[in-house]
Order: structure tokens, then sequence, then C-alpha cells
């Protein structure tokens, strides 16, 4: 079986600490190449890496069978569209484009070109919180916060909500059921229009859902707290598992093996992308699932800019 050809579009912090060593690690694919605007930086990360450097999108488009998108966010429907049309297929960070439109054009772009769009949620592939789904079937309630210690600024409201508070919303409506419906919630900004707090409540059935954000809380942490019929579980940072039900209370030790990468699901959201190509499948954050979330995200920032 041919190994599928694998390149980058992007080589910034996330490419690095993220993407680029689990791209590297294996030996199912090739990778065969990596372009970014500034060559000088490029060139260093493509050593460590022993990634060949390509001058361009279109020399990279005419190599690769799949290309992994980590540029600004404002390049994305530049960069996502000049690849579909060149009929490559892309997973790309998470907004899928800094507006709506642009998002479903892209959407629309991949469906005429037959080519397979992701949107790289990494949190959807986390390890826990996939084991933390299988258990909300009769769940009651599920809240998600993830706050910042000291994190203002010195991006307005709308580049907050799409770079941040997007990865609540999507996990905890994918942790929750994709139906469920917005009914109320906050955002509380300072003079200077930048995001201080964010919280917003969404019901699918009985099934009560809340995500959480403040961009001053004086901790980095994540946690995921679900209510079911039967038992309480909690999962602090995508790493610690906590369950209680009548047989008392479980700590879920952490796998001496699993890797960072792995438990904040980057490892398999890389994979499950690549082998969505390889099997022609489509995979579990399309480009049109990943609208659902951008769609509410969008929503909330057009409401707070009415009030």
């Amino acid at each position: 079986m041919t190994k599928l050809r694998v390149g980058v579009v992007g080589l910034g912090g996330i490419a690095q600490k993220a993407w680029l060593p689990v791209l590297a690690a294996s030996n199912d694919w090739v990778l065969q190449g990596a372009f970014s605007p500034t060559r000088a930086k490029a060139q260093t990360v493509c050593d460590a890496y022993r990634i060949p450097y390509v001058s361009s999108i279109a020399e990279l488009a005419a190599q690769c069978d799949a290309v992994f998108v980590h540029s600004a966010t404002s390049s994305h429907y530049a960069v996502v569209s000049e690849l579909l049309q060149a009929g490559v297929n892309v997973c790309v960070d998470k907004p899928l484009a800094e507006n709506l439109e642009d998002a479903e054009r892209l959407v629309e772009m991949a469906q005429q070109q037959k080519r397979t769009l992701m949107v790289g949620f990494n949190r959807r592939f986390s390890p826990l919180y996939r084991d933390l789904k299988a258990k909300l079937v009769d769940g009651a309630s599920l809240r998600m916060d993830k706050h910042r210690a000291d994190s203002v600024g010195p991006n307005d409201l709308h580049f907050t909500l799409l770079d941040d508070y997007l990865h609540v919303v999507d996990t905890a409506l994918w942790l929750g059921g994709t139906e469920a419906q917005l009914q109320s919630g906050t955002l509380q900004t300072n003079e200077q229009g930048q995001m201080l707090f964010a919280e917003h409540h969404f019901a699918r059935g009985n099934l009560q859902i809340t995500t959480s954000m403040h961009r001053r809380a004086g901790s980095q942490r994540e946690w995921v707290q679900a209510v079911t019929n039967g038992g309480l579980f909690e999962v602090t940072d995508m790493r610690e598992w906590r369950e209680e039900c009548a047989n008392g209370v479980v700590h879920r030790p952490i796998p001496g093996w699993q890797t960072t990468l792995e438990q904040r699901g980057f490892t398999g959201c890389a994979r499950h992308f690549l082998e969505s190509v390889a099997n022609q499948t489509v995979p579990e954050t399309s480009g049109e699932q990943a609208l659902m979330a951008q769609r509410i995200v969008e929503k909330l920032w057009r409401e707070a800019m009415t009030e």
C-alpha cells in the first residue's frame, strides 16, 4: 500500500509544540515537505524534523495527498482554498476561517472538490474525554470550564471567542450531543472590548450543559464535571479522572506510556485525519461538523455587539 504524502503549512508555536512531533514520529506516512512564508525561520524547524522546505503552497500541493494547516487564522481561507482547489485533503487548526461566511465557503468547496476537510479539534480525541462521552448516555448535567490565569486582551472579543472559547463550546456540545440548544448566557468585556468572562447554558433533552471561561481566573485549569444516573465524573486537564458512584471513589492513574500529546488528543486527531483520507471516510470533525460550534460562537458575538 502506498503511503500518504503529508505536508505542513505554518511552522509556528502550535505546529512545533503539538503537530510536528506527532507527524514526525510515525512511519505510517511520508512527511513530504513544509511551507512557511519566512524561510529563514522555517528552515531551522525543517532541519530539526528533517522535512524538505518547499517554496510555495502550490509546490507543496503538487507533492502531497494531505496537508496540515497551522498558519494564522487570518490566512486560513486563502491557504485552505488553494489547497482544496489543487485537489489536496486538508486538516486545519480551528477556527476553519476567521468569519463564518468564509468557513461555509470552504465546506462547500471541499464538497465540490470531493476532498476531505477536517478541523483539528484535538479535545474530541482526548482519551479521557472520549471515555467520559461514553458515560453520558443517561446524563443530567455537564459542565466544562476552561480558564486563564491572566489573558485579558490584547485581542478583541471576536478573536478570543474564536481562538479559545470555541474549544469549550465545541467540546461540551460534542460530549453532550450536537443537538443541544442555547438557552441563556452572559458575556462580560472591559472598556476596550476585550473578553473577561463567558458562561452559557445549553440543553439537549434532559441534559443541561454549561460552558464557562474567565480570562483572569488566576489559574490555567480545564475541567469537565458530569452528573449521570448513577455516577459523578470529573476530568481535569485531560489527564486526571475521578469517578464517584455507589462503589466508592475511583482515581484513574495516568498510563505511564501515554504522552502529553496523546492525552490532549493531538496524536489521535492527526491519525484520524490521515486514516479518513486513506480510507475515504468522513472524519469526525469534518468541516460541516466544525461549523456548528462556529455558528454558535458567531451568534454569541453578534448578540453581544447589539446589547
